[in-house]
């Protein structure tokens, strides 16, 4: 599967707990939605994506994206420490050159 390069990088990292590479994927005023909350700025997704690895102990597999509205929408399967695990969840990114701008994980 072809992703954007941002969206690569966003996806390695997460499987590497790369935060330095997930924040070059990043702009600075970038957005992301998870679990009923948006978190803003390089230092709160960082901080959004600690805590969220350390809490879950998750791995994600992206399986298909398409294009949609103007945005890159990944389904991949989330497995991890949560009630019912596994699950499947739509990323959708929007990109700016070579920057995710906003992610919502639904």
């Amino acid at each position: 599967m072809h992703l954007p390069r941002p969206i690569e990088i966003y996806f390695a990292s997460d499987r590497a707990h790369d935060m330095d590479a997930l924040a070059t994927c990043f702009a600075p005023n970038a957005t992301v939605s998870d679990e009923n909350h948006t978190f803003a700025g390089l230092a709160a997704i960082r901080a959004w994506k600690i805590e969220a690895k350390t809490r879950y102990d998750y791995t994600v597999e992206p399986l298909e994206a398409v294009q949609r509205d103007g945005k890159t929408v990944v389904t991949a399967r989330l497995a991890g420490n949560f009630p019912g695990s596994p699950v499947t969840l739509t990323y959708a990114f929007e990109l700016d050159r070579d920057h995710i701008t906003s992610l919502e994980i639904r």
